[in-house]
């Protein structure tokens, strides 16, 4: 299948989102409000993710089985303080009480909050992803295109 067709510009940035158990199926079941991405480097979504994107929910070496929307962003750089706040303020709504999540998470330097809005399952789609990024930035037009296997 070829790439979708240029089009206008979109009001918002679609970004696709890998996801492993259990909190893909945390975020479908709404018990998850908040997503983080924990990275050492400003890899995407840092400072590249807006109120009002769109986020497509791609199961770790799987399909596409969801979509959200942002509501709120959250940028840090991580400090004691700010691992702090984050723990203190975001726990829950991370689902990560567990103190693995933190120690798998304690070599990152900067973090990424996504408060997310209108999840919606859908039925799988298949995606081509070959690089093992957890996060993508999909537009249109540019170096990475939306290649569904349909």
């Amino acid at each position: 299948m070829s790439p979708l067709p240029q089009q206008a510009a979109l009001p918002f940035t679609l970004h696709l989102g890998v996801f492993v158990e259990p909190y893909l199926q945390f975020i479908l079941e709404g018990k998850k409000t908040i997503e983080s991405r924990f990275a050492t480097r400003r890899f995407a979504p840092y400072n590249q993710v807006e109120k009002g994107d769109v986020i497509l929910l791609k199961q770790s070496s799987g399909p596409i089985v969801g979509i959200c929307q942002v509501t709120h962003c959250w940028f840090y750089e991580l400090d004691p303080e700010s691992w702090e706040t984050i723990q203190r303020d975001f726990a829950q709504a991370l689902c990560a009480q567990d103190p693995e999540f933190w120690q798998q998470r304690q070599a990152a330097s900067y973090a990424t909050l996504m408060r997310v809005q209108f999840v919606k399952a859908i039925e799988p789609i298949p995606f081509a992803k070959r690089d093992r990024r957890g996060w993508v930035i999909l537009q249109p037009g540019g170096d990475q295109q939306l290649n569904l296997e349909i």
